[in-house]
């Protein structure tokens, strides 16, 4: 076993189909938490994996993610993806007044009002694929567009603006060291675009969550200029990479494991149960996401954490802790209901999440019910999976029916 002052190199660059990463298998099964290199970022880190200590690092006061604002943080990709003013590096008080006045655009009334469009926008694309006839790639039809269309169309950007936002989007994702600039060019394009955006909506609100948020009160506490448009492109940024890796990979487990689609099929009522059974399983990105700070001396299962020591939590892992999860690595239908971490845990949940699940809801469930005879148009060993980004889907998913 590797000591605790020594760090372990984690490029965390597996992607093979949706095999487990074996780096993360390995520090996962270690007793106490393990020191860290990630590619990018000036220090070493500590990794959590386990369900309750990843629980308690993200509900505890002592670690902040507010911490590492100015600091060149141990991280997967060149540029931080994360703007300094996002809710993604606030602390209490802060960031649960921002969350608060935030979500009220994202209460299940608010999602179940968007649905009708989201349902929409997918019958319209899967009209489109049905028109052309098999084989068609799923991913150009469905996974790519739904999310990207669904979340700007929710926003009110108009439609010419859309595949600008998408180029920046996706150069705030990729990981590779060149990167760097043009990273860093379209993510301050993003935040000036939507910092225009907020302020035209606050002259002029409309049907849209932009609006939404905007008039969110808490007696005389709303969220300011510079707040609404660093949410607006979270939302833009999530929003469209999330919920793509996600139906992707969703479709790909149903095309290969033929029971799954089966118990769709015969029983569509349990649709959000197995949803949410194969969001545990699926990992869905890369390594880890934002790390948080110590702010003074803690021990944790058996490793002392300084104060000032970088700490990454690893949802992927405790989705997958067997203290939790009786046979965590096998997708079972019919595990009884627990809360999992896919959408991040505590403080720092996202927001938009029931929005989340309404779109995958409504892609695969409009998916199984329209094309009852969907499989996969090539051998499984032939697709080509992202190496590119922190993002773990197939780049093509040629379907018939």
């Amino acid at each position: 076993m590797t000591a605790n002052n020594e760090a372990i190199t984690c490029p965390f660059d597996f992607s093979e189909a949706l095999e487990f990463d074996p780096v993360l298998a390995d520090l996962m099964g270690r007793n106490t938490p393990a020191r860290i290199r990630l590619p990018y970022g000036d220090a070493d880190a500590w990794l959590i994996t386990g369900f309750e200590s990843v629980k308690q690092v993200t509900t505890d006061h002592r670690f902040s993610r507010a911490g590492i604002i100015g600091l060149n943080y141990p991280r997967m990709t060149p540029e931080p993806i994360v703007s300094p003013e996002s809710i993604n590096v606030m602390d209490p008080p802060q960031s649960s007044r921002v969350r608060h006045l935030a979500s009220q655009a994202f209460t299940q009334p608010q999602v179940d009002a968007m649905r009708p469009r989201i349902t929409r926008l997918t019958d319209l694309l899967l009209d489109a694929m049905e028109k052309q006839g098999p084989p068609a790639d799923l991913v150009q039809f469905l996974s790519d567009p739904l999310p990207q269309h669904t979340v700007l169309d929710l926003l009110g950007i108009e439609q010419e603006e859309w595949p600008r936002i998408q180029e920046s989007v996706h150069q705030l994702l990729v990981v590779g060291p060149d990167n760097k600039e043009a990273a860093a060019s379209a993510k301050a394009d993003l935040t000036a675009y939507f910092a225009k955006l907020v302020e035209q909506r606050r002259h002029s609100p409309g049907e849209d969550i932009i609006s939404a948020m905007a008039a969110a009160r808490e007696g005389k506490e709303q969220l300011d200029d510079r707040e609404l448009a660093v949410m607006t492109l979270m939302l833009a940024l999530s929003g469209q990479d999330t919920a793509t890796c996600h139906i992707s990979d969703i479709t790909y487990l149903l095309l290969t494991r033929p029971s799954l689609m089966e118990r769709l099929r015969s029983r569509p009522e349990t649709l959000t149960d197995v949803l949410h059974e194969m969001l545990r399983c699926i990992p869905f990105r890369k390594g880890v996401g934002i790390p948080r700070v110590a702010l003074e001396d803690v021990e944790l299962d058996g490793a002392l954490i300084r104060a000032g020591d970088f700490v990454h939590v690893s949802y992927l892992t405790a989705n997958r802790d067997p203290e939790r999860y009786e046979d965590p690595h096998v997708i079972d239908p019919d595990r009884p209901s627990a809360p999992h971490m896919t959408f991040g845990w505590g403080g720092h949940r996202c927001i938009a999440m029931p929005l989340g699940m309404a779109e995958l809801e409504v892609a695969i469930g409009r998916l199984v019910e329209r094309f009852p005879g969907l499989r996969l148009a090539v051998p499984p060993e032939e697709l080509r999976w992202d190496t590119a980004t922190i993002r773990r889907f197939p780049l093509e998913l040629p379907v018939a029916w």
